[in-house]
């Protein structure tokens, strides 16, 4: 593995960097905040047409970039930075790698074009009401007859659920239960039986949803691979989400750090800048830290990424990186964030400040996709399972 960009790897990082500092500053943040959407349609428009990230990582026979999965990290982790909002995480992490990975090759060649091409956005939905981040959270439930495959019940905390143009759907067969019996299905948004709900969360700058299905039949074209067996797969497009959301907080968890540091510099107490003050160093020192380690996990779990997709890597790599990089960047950034908070005084609290938009996506991404102790169990349990 290389631990270093290379100068494309450079250019894409620093190209984003540019961009979203022009497009995704806190006033257009706020804006999106408050559309019902969650982002500005004129922006993902410049994302998927002037930039064409969205297509980053799908296969070139099928209109992408076929880039890596560095090269995506590395963008995530300025969108990070910035907050930017948009519907790429729900699309691109979770709706192309369920594709990528479960996807049939006819699915594939006609949903991974149409999101490459059209710009079209998609997202994964497999939760049930608990808070469980496993198999046994999916509670869906999907029936076989003579007709074909029909799915009831309700998703609940779908990114982009009720913006979303496609939708691809972990649901379990009547009376399984565990990771027994589970399959996944490709659901347009506008099919009959589905409906959506727009939550309010914590988090407002990332959207989610309740999905409910009564009775919507899904056309046997969108059966994905190892249907009644699917766990496997779904287990492994939420590992590479994961490692999408550790680039995210990586990216958070450097900006706040920045920000407390340029503050500390300029805020005087006892006629000098409170940034000269050991405590305030020392802070600073570990926040530091932890901002650093965080990004070394993150782009080791991202060459692991690299190596699975490739086909050179297992899914016990990819499960072990995964979970090394969610728990220690959900940890690293809601440290960063907490500290930032108290570093500023009074005026970090102030709605007026972005700092509490960053407390609480370090907060909604540290529980999103299992927090820290779930990963630290997840890794326990592997290590004890492994063959001696």
């Amino acid at each position: 593995m290389e631990f270093r960009f290379s100068e494309e790897q450079q250019m894409i990082r620093d190209t984003a960097a540019s961009f979203l500092a022009e497009v995704s500053d806190s006033q257009a943040v706020r804006q999106a905040m408050a559309n019902g959407a969650g982002y500005d349609e004129s922006l993902w428009s410049r994302i998927t047409e002037e930039m064409f990230w969205h297509a980053v990582h799908i296969p070139e026979k099928l209109g992408g970039l076929d880039l890596g999965y560095v090269e995506l990290v590395a963008m995530l982790e300025q969108m990070g930075r910035c907050l930017t909002c948009s519907p790429f995480f729900s699309t691109v992490c979770l709706g192309v790698n369920a594709l990528r990975v479960a996807g049939t090759e006819a699915q594939q060649k006609k949903y991974l074009a149409q999101i490459a091409g059209e710009g079209r956005t998609a997202t994964l939905a497999w939760t049930g009401k608990g808070r469980r981040w496993d198999a046994k959270s999916i509670d869906t439930t999907y029936t076989l007859t003579k007709d074909g495959v029909f799915l009831d019940g309700r998703l609940h905390y779908v990114t982009d659920g009720h913006t979303a143009d496609l939708l691809i759907i972990a649901a379990r067969e009547n009376g399984s239960s565990g990771e027994q019996g589970i399959g996944l299905f490709i659901v347009p948004a506008g099919a009959g039986g589905v409906s959506s709900v727009a939550l309010p969360t914590m988090d407002q700058t990332r959207k989610q949803a309740t999905i409910s299905f009564d009775k919507v039949q899904v056309d046997a074209a969108d059966i994905m691979r190892d249907a009644g067996d699917a766990w496997p797969l779904l287990s492994q497009v939420l590992d590479l989400a994961r490692i999408a959301t550790a680039a995210d907080q990586t990216g958070g968890a450097e900006r706040v750090l920045e920000m407390t540091v340029d503050y500390i510099k300029e805020r005087r107490q006892f006629g000098r800048p409170v940034g000269s003050f050991q405590a305030m160093k020392h802070k600073a020192a570990d926040m530091m830290l932890r901002a650093e380690s965080a990004r070394s996990a993150l782009y080791y779990a991202a060459c692991v990424a690299d190596e699975y997709l490739a086909g050179r890597g297992t899914d016990v790599m990819l499960a072990e990186a995964a979970s090394i990089a969610k728990a220690y960047c959900s940890e690293a950034y809601f440290f960063n964030a907490g500290c930032a908070l108290q570093m500023h005084g009074g005026i970090g609290f102030t709605w007026e400040h972005d700092l509490h938009l960053y407390f609480k996506r370090a907060k909604s991404t540290q529980q999103y996709l299992g927090d820290a102790s779930f990963h630290r169990e997840r890794l326990a349990r592997m290590i004890l399972d492994a063959p001696t």
